[in-house]
Order: C-alpha cells, then sequence, then structure tokens
C-alpha cells in the first residue's frame, strides 16, 4: 500500500491564506491544501469488498496515520477522507484507492452540519450524532449489524437506497482519535458491509465518506465521527440538484431487512 499526492490535485503546498475581495459581493483566496491518493493494494482487482480483514485495517490505520500527521499544519482546518468506487460515483481509475483532502477552511455544507449539532448539544447537552445512533438501535428496523463497539444502520429519510452509516459506540468526535484497537475491530465491521452491498447489488458503484470534526473541534464533544456509505443505483438530475430533495426508491427499513437477511444466510460460512 502507497499515499502519494494527486496528479491532478484539487488543492496545492503553495499559495497564500489571505482572502481578497473580487467584487461587492465575491471573495476568493487561493486553493492551499492538499489531496493525496492511498493506493489501497498493489492488485488491480481487489477491492475492498474483497479484501481480508488485515488488509482493511491497513487501510484504515493509513486513513489515520496520513490524518494525524496533515491536522498537525496549521493552514489546514478540515481533513476529509473518501473513496470513489466507479464511474458512476466519480472515479477515473479503476485501481483500488481512496483520496483525501485537506483544506484551509471547513466548507459551507459541513459548517451547516456542525452548526446544528452545536445548536443540538447546546439545548440539549447531548450529541446529536450519538442520539441519532441510538435511536436507530433502539428502533431497531434500519440496523443491519452491530458489534461491541460499532453500529451498522440505513438512516432514517436515507438520500439514497442502501445509504448506510458505520457509527461508533464510543463518543468521540474526531477519526484521529480512534484507537488502533478500535480501527482493527472497525476493519471488519466495514469489509462485511461492503460485501454485503457487492453481493447484493453486485458490485454497485459507491462514495463513501469518513466524517469528523474540524481540526479545531477536535476536542468538543457536539460531534461524532462516522463513515457514511452511498451507492450509486440512480443518477442523481435536477429535481435533486434544483431543490436538495432527494428522491430513494426503497424505504430504509426495507433495503435493511434485505442485508439483515443477507447476514444471515452468510453467518457461518466465511463471510464474517
Amino acid at each position: 500500500m502507497r499515499v502519494t499526492s494527486n496528479k491532478y490535485p484539487a488543492l496545492g503546498a503553495t499559495g497564500v491564506l489571505e482572502r481578497r475581495e473580487a467584487g461587492p459581493l465575491f471573495r476568493e483566496m487561493d486553493g492551499v491544501g492538499t489531496h493525496e491518493v492511498i493506493i489501497e493494494t498493489p492488485s488491480h482487482e481487489r477491492s475492498l469488498p474483497l479484501m481480508t480483514d488485515r488488509e482493511v485495517a491497513d487501510v484504515l490505520l493509513a486513513y489515520q496515520s496520513r490524518y494525524r500527521s496533515l491536522r498537525e499544519d496549521p493552514r489546514l482546518k478540515y481533513i476529509i477522507i473518501f473513496k470513489n468506487h466507479g464511474e458512476a460515483a466519480g472515479t477515473s481509475l479503476a485501481h483500488p484507492h481512496s483520496q483525501l483532502v485537506a483544506t484551509p477552511v471547513p466548507p459551507m455544507l459541513l459548517r451547516r452540519k456542525y452548526e446544528v449539532a452545536v445548536a443540538h448539544y447546546d439545548d440539549t447537552g447531548r450529541c446529536l450524532y450519538c442520539d441519532i445512533a441510538e435511536e436507530e438501535r433502539r428502533a431497531k428496523s434500519r440496523v443491519v449489524l452491530e458489534t461491541d463497539r460499532f453500529l451498522v444502520f440505513h438512516p432514517f429519510a436515507s438520500r439514497v437506497s442502501f445509504e448506510t452509516w458505520i457509527t461508533p459506540k464510543r463518543h468521540q468526535p474526531s477519526f484521529g482519535q480512534v484507537s488502533e484497537e478500535d480501527l482493527r475491530e472497525l476493519a471488519p465491521v466495514l469489509r462485511r458491509t461492503l460485501r454485503a452491498l457487492y453481493d447484493q447489488l453486485g458490485d454497485p458503484d459507491f462514495n463513501y465518506i469518513i466524517h469528523s470534526a474540524p481540526a479545531e473541534d477536535e476536542n468538543k464533544d457536539y460531534y461524532l465521527w462516522h463513515i457514511q456509505i452511498l451507492p450509486r443505483l440512480t443518477t442523481i438530475a435536477g429535481f435533486e440538484l434544483g431543490s436538495g430533495i432527494y428522491v430513494s426508491t426503497m424505504r430504509p427499513e426495507d433495503s435493511a431487512a434485505v442485508i439483515r437477511e443477507y447476514e444471515q444466510v452468510t453467518a457461518g460460512k466465511g463471510f464474517g
């Protein structure tokens, strides 16, 4: 496995962070940041669902190693780790890989997510994402897998069919705070989850994102790091882009039932 700079980076190492006025309504700044590629395996055909638990653990440890290194750069305020699998998910390279982008400002969409989480914390004294995970665990109908340390579920009002979240049971705002022991337990959970989608949906195109608190907010209690997996079974088109309303062709309760049944059938047959 290797980590290298992206050949066509979205952000670069040079430039200044000062924001400049580009007219009475517009502001701009240099694209300062980091864009890396995590090459997950030397095998061209061996995607994450087909790897061993140890190989997936190595990928997760590489993610975290780069995350921890880059958060020490005071210019970088937000680090996002993601994987695009398949043409519909936006990948241009078939070889199994993930990407990491570190930006000098938290993106506006994520700022809004954090604002909502902070408001919930200020109102209740609890983490919104911990509350969501606990409610999904209580409801049971959308849960597909549970271990001692992680919960896997198809969230209420999923954006797309078979959208899947993996959340830790222990409150941790940042992916950088996860212990090596927890990452090694996460590895089979992630692999099993991706393998279920691979087998049930025919190796679908998908995106997954590791969501984590901004570097400067890692020690605040309002957020919970988590993994979001978005299969690309349909095309996001004009209505979704124009309205922000996403149309899913399957209820999360029904998709979760499909994956739970798969888990039951494959238990003890080499899948787990």
